[in-house]
């Protein structure tokens, strides 16, 4: 074990760091005003590996993983109670009292057990019952509702609902010379990932998954095989992290794939101002997974490439000043137990104004999402333009699994999955 020894010096610059990051962001956030609305996105808290791979030393469930495959933990439980409580403290102004009301919050997520559970998790920490909501003395908790929506019926958070234009677009892109490049450079991992896993690697996707699978087993204090030590963790989680920007690489699949979620939250904020909302609530929540946090940072252009992790939220703030000027600050929060990064859409401001932040993603937001996904015009990757043929489709082709050679469970478990 390598014990690093840092000097004092790094730990006053690192102080004075923080210290000056957070004071610009206090005057941001004093100009722009208090916060009156907000959209929070978060991914599900700590979980089992949602499936092993083929000499997985730990693929027997029931002696490993006996809650099952992709479920939340205790540990997931707890960092999105906590997680809860932070968003408490941080919207107190916008929960009078600190009290449930349907009015006030909505929360919606994936049809999925793990950002349902997560949701209910955080829940429990936001809204702890008073004594006149408290129903049973033994358990500090009420129950607050969850809504879903069948994966496959949903167009705006899960993304399930079929979009043959999406479809063949991704599949151009992995045959794109900047991803058959990138496949090429890596190859020499490829082939000793699959030598010493049995899977069959063709692109960064599939080591997406196996970097999940190796760091939850390594959290969850399990040996890892010899062979990782070569891999785990800088070499998978760099190839991990490119692969978290391939569903939104470029505007074309930004618009398909997290269109939809953005144009729900901007919708809020415009309905919240004209006086639209209804019910007039403060709080919009959306529990999902790592990918929805990825494509979301991507499409607003602020995305450093990196595998999301556990409860790794972005919050889309909408503020109003003292000259009643409406502006939204983006922030992302990787951790239960650090502050907010304030980031800035490119072209703007740290605190944007809502008429130029939905200017500068008016590209990325679908008008009828729907007539869009079953256009046969798709688009070439390396313009602006629509380009007829760059790949050809039936309407009626519906691609359940639309990355065949990426996977080794092409039909039991595939990218078309949520993690």
């Amino acid at each position: 074990m390598k014990i690093l020894i840092f000097p004092k010096t790094y730990f006053i610059c690192l102080t004075f760091y923080f210290y000056s990051a957070f004071a610009d962001n206090e005057d941001v956030f004093n100009k722009a005003g208090p916060v009156i609305f907000a959209n929070i996105l978060y991914r599900h808290g700590a979980r089992t590996p949602a499936e092993p791979y083929p000499n997985d030393p730990y693929k027997n469930e029931s002696i490993y993983w006996p809650i099952g495959w992709g479920q939340l933990t205790n540990l997931g439980k707890l960092q999105h109670y906590k997680l809860g409580q932070w968003f408490r403290n941080r919207y107190e102004h916008l929960l009078p009292e600190g009290k449930y009301s349907p009015s006030l919050i909505y929360i919606q997520s994936t049809d999925m057990d793990r950002t349902i559970m997560s949701a209910l998790s955080n829940l429990a920490g936001l809204f702890p019952p008073d004594n006149a909501e408290e129903w049973f003395n033994k358990i500090p908790w009420q129950p607050i509702p969850v809504h879903t929506t069948p994966e496959k019926l949903d167009k705006v958070l899960a993304m399930k609902y079929p979009c043959p234009k999406f479809e063949a677009e991704y599949r151009a892109l992995l045959k794109s010379k900047e991803i058959m490049e990138f496949n090429k450079r890596h190859q020499e991992l490829y082939d000793y990932v699959a030598k010493h896993t049995g899977l069959v690697v063709d692109g960064p996707v599939q080591l997406e998954y196996l970097y999940s699978t190796l760091l939850i087993e390594a959290m969850n204090n399990y040996t890892l095989p010899n062979w990782t030590e070569k891999v785990f963790p800088d070499k998978l989680r760099e190839v991990s992290a490119f692969s978290f920007g391939l569903y939104t690489y470029n505007k074309h699949l930004q618009r398909l794939k997290n269109g939809p979620l953005l144009k729900d939250m901007i919708q809020h904020m415009d309905e919240k101002i004209n006086g639209k909302l209804d019910p007039n609530r403060n709080l919009w929540v959306y529990s999902a997974h790592d990918t929805t946090v990825a494509n979301m940072l991507n499409t607003l252009g602020v995305f450093d490439p990196h595998p999301p992790p556990f409860t790794a939220t972005v919050l889309l703030e909408l503020r109003k000043n003292i000259n009643d000027e409406y502006s939204v600050t983006v922030l992302y929060k990787n951790s239960t137990e650090n502050e907010p990064v304030l980031l800035t859409v490119p072209g703007c401001t740290a605190a944007c104004p809502l008429d130029k932040f939905k200017a500068l993603l008016q590209d990325v937001i679908p008008v009828d999402w729907d007539s869009e996904c079953h256009s046969h015009q798709l688009f070439d990757l390396t313009s602006d333009q629509p380009y007829n043929s760059l790949a050809i489709f039936e309407e009626t082709e519906i691609l359940e699994n639309p990355w065949p050679k990426y996977f080794y469970w092409t039909k039991k478990y595939s990218r078309t999955k949520n993690i």
